[in-house]
């Protein structure tokens, strides 16, 4: 992910990224103090986390010329205090994809709620996205699949949607 500021960077950058790949997606570039991330599972927001920018920077996270990674504060934040467009639009935006476990970004600028990204293949680290239901929040995610490897093995004429 790059940022460009101007039309000469953009460009620039253009080029670039064309010699290496045949596709660019863009997208306005709207600035936030942390952008949410919303998990749903099985078609329900399981949590929400604010994952505020590096200090000085401008995404969540940041590679110095080293190598090393710097990552912004990830507070969990208990879902009555969500406001209602981020969940809302979060959830629409997962389940048009299907059921399963995702990590919706939204950015959330004024009373707006934008979403960034569907990640079907979300981080859920101790301390972070578990920090309001802690190990609730693993007994969801694994319940859920075993309902679903329990139906599996039913025969056709004894499975119901899960």
């Amino acid at each position: 992910v790059i940022r460009v500021d101007d039309p000469a960077a953009l460009e620039r950058e253009t080029m670039n990224i064309l010699a290496r790949s045949v596709l660019i997606i863009a997208q306005e570039w709207l600035p936030s103090d942390y952008d949410w991330r919303v998990g749903v599972l099985d078609r329900q927001v399981l949590y929400a986390c604010k994952y505020h920018m590096v200090r000085g920077h401008w995404q969540i996270a940041q590679t110095d010329s080293t190598g090393r990674r710097r990552f912004g504060r990830v507070e969990g934040v208990p879902l009555d205090q969500v406001p209602r467009n981020v969940l809302s639009n979060a959830l629409k935006a997962a389940n048009a994809i299907g059921d399963g476990l995702y990590g919706v970004d939204v950015k959330q600028v004024g009373s707006k709620a934008y979403v960034i990204e569907v990640n079907d293949n979300p981080n859920i680290d101790v301390g972070c996205e578990d920090r309001i239901l802690k190990d609730a929040l693993y007994d969801r995610i694994m319940q859920t699949f075993l309902r679903r490897l329990e139906l599996i093995h039913q025969p056709p004429s004894q499975r119901r949607k899960h």
